[in-house]
This record gives structure tokens, sequence and C-alpha cells, in this order.
């Protein structure tokens, strides 16, 4: 009797024992399922900035529908940005106005690529200050093919043809540049390409000129032949140098036929 007592107990304790680790393994197995604590996300400061809400093309007139206020890292704030605390009327401001470049949606709005029309015409409000559009006759010839396009830039070339000295000679032609890094606005009345074409073949070339150069322009036009020789795009950054004034009476040095010699240049 003794010995079955003693064999209830030794079951007793060893069914506690296993209930027991059951309920700990049971604990700790859901208590893994929990995820591990994380550290709150900094939230990163930002500022309403005006951003092109669609592509805005060069000439376009902005409408309100077009831009829109956007969050902006605080950091990559650009001092030409427009922000909502410093021109809360942007919107109101800015619509009517004539996109000088084209915006892609998104990019930032700035005034620098903005001008009010006032009424003028689209060439005379993209025109900046201190320019003038002169135009010019091209040919597929004279105008790389078609393949020069609005704000393409461009060096000018005049070529002349002379009579030979000598009569039995053939004539003697030149050719030197007049005018170099000019920046194309418009073929005949295109002021932009037309349906993303690569070429636009056109009668008359609108050039943006200084009033110095638009007065050599109109010299040029009168004894020779003009033509227009397009430029890398890489060199439309490219700073203008300064060069000094052919002054009365110097000498040019001139190229005929692999011929170098001496002229005067007469205003």
């Amino acid at each position: 009797m003794w010995k079955v007592k003693r064999m209830n107990t030794a079951r007793i304790v060893v069914l506690t024992i296993a209930i027991g680790a059951g309920g700990i393994a049971a604990y700790l197995a859901s208590g893994s399922d929990k995820p591990a604590p994380t550290d709150p996300v900094a939230q990163m400061p930002t500022v309403d900035i005006l951003v092109a809400k669609t592509d805005i093309g060069l000439g376009q007139t902005v409408k309100a529908d077009d831009i829109q206020w956007q969050a902006w890292p605080n950091e990559s704030a650009n001092s030409n940005f427009i922000s909502r605390a410093g021109r809360a009327e942007a919107i109101r401001d800015i619509t009517g106005s004539i996109a000088r470049s084209p915006f892609i949606a998104g990019e930032p709005i700035r005034d620098q690529k903005l001008v009010k029309g006032s009424g003028s015409g689209f060439m005379a409000a993209i025109l900046p200050s201190g320019y003038r559009a002169v135009s010019t006759e091209i040919s597929p010839e004279t105008g790389a093919g078609g393949f020069i396009l609005p704000n393409d830039r461009v060096d000018v070339l005049l070529s002349k043809r002379e009579k030979n000295p000598d009569s039995k000679g053939p004539d003697l032609v030149s050719s030197e540049v007049i005018l170099t890094n000019i920046r194309v606005l418009g073929i005949d009345q295109a002021p932009k390409e037309k349906d993303g074409t690569s070429a636009l073949v056109g009668k008359t070339a609108t050039l943006e000129v200084k009033p110095d150069q638009a007065e050599t322009l109109a010299r040029a036009r009168q004894s020779g032949t003009l033509s227009l020789a397009l430029r890398s795009i890489t060199d439309a950054q490219e700073v203008e140098k300064t060069e000094e004034p052919v002054k009365r009476g110097e000498g040019v040095n001139v190229v005929r036929y692999g011929v170098a010699s001496q002229q005067l240049m007469q205003k």
C-alpha cells in the first residue's frame, strides 16, 4: 500500500514539472513573436516650395493649374526657390507669366526663367535685357541642312566672292567668322521644336545679338553670303571672350586658296 502511494506521488511530481515546463516554453514562444522595439524615425524639416505641376514649355503662359506647393527638404532649398513662407501669394503673382525656359514637372519655379508679358509679343517678352532679335535669310545649305533648332548656339560666317586681279584666274573666295556663340531664337516663326523633330527647315533664322553685333550682321548681309555653323551643346555655357575691335586701317589676315594675305579693314 505504501509503495502504491509513493508511486502516485512521484507521478504527480513528474506531471507537475512537465506542465510547468510546457507553460514556460509557451510563454517564451509567444514573447518571441513580438517585434523588437525600434527607435522613432526623426522627421526631416521641410519647407513648402513652388514647383511645376506639369511640364511647362518654352513660351507657354503659366496658369494657376500648372504650379503647386510641394514639401521640400529644408537643407536643399535654394535661395532662388519660391517658398510659401516668403511669398504666400506667389501662385497668383506668377499666373500669366511667360516661360523663358522650359520647366519639367516637379522642378522648382524660379523668377529668372519667367517674364511678365504685359501685352508684349512673345519674342519681346523672352528677349533678355540689352539684346536684340535680328533675322537673317538661311537655306538648307547655309543653315546646317535644317538641323539648327531654336535655342541652339551657332557661329555666323560671312563668305565673299571677289574678282581675281589676274583676269585669267578664278574668282577669289574668302570666308570668316564674324559672330560666335549666338543663340537662335527661332526658325521662321517657330520659337521651339515642333513635335520633337530633329530638323526644322526654314527661310529665316532669328538670332539673339547685342546692338553692336546687330550692326555687324546688317553690314555683312549686304556684302556676302551668311552661313550658320552649329556649335556643340557642350559649348552652350561657354563664356564669350572679350575681343578687341578691329580699328580702321588695321591689317587683317585673309587666307585664300591656302595663301595668306593682309587687307585693310574699312568702316
